[in-house]
């Protein structure tokens, strides 16, 4: 039973050691001569001049939402018209709910004005 199972911890130690050696390799090896410009923190060529934590405006996650509605659909869309012959009229049915659920995604950024620019 073990035999079985020893490929994927094969596989698993190797992924860790790929992760890990260049890591350690870097932190052994590598130059360390800090400077004060090395040091400080880098934002678009000058000082920061505000929090990091501070709040966002929500048509930023608009945009992102909006980036995912599109992004899940051209993912799911390419395969499943290449098999559509295949799959049949359940495969297009479900298909057609799985778009409905993205236009109500749509109209509710749409509603929310992720859409208009100022």
């Amino acid at each position: 039973m073990i035999q079985n199972y020893f490929p994927i911890l094969l596989f698993i130690l190797f992924g860790i050691l790929i992760g890990l050696v260049p890591i350690a390799l870097g932190a052994l090896l590598g130059p360390r001569r800090p400077t004060q410009e090395k040091s400080s923190p880098y934002e678009c060529g000058f000082d920061a001049f505000e929090n990091a934590r501070m709040k966002f405006d929500v048509r930023f996650y608009l945009i992102a939402i909006f980036f995912i509605i599109f992004d899940l659909e051209i993912a799911f869309l390419f395969p499943w018209a290449v098999v559509l012959s295949k799959v049949g009229l359940a495969g297009f049915v479900a298909m057609a709910i799985f778009l409905g659920i993205l236009v109500v995604g749509f109209i509710y950024e749409w509603k929310k004005g992720a859409l208009e620019w100022e």
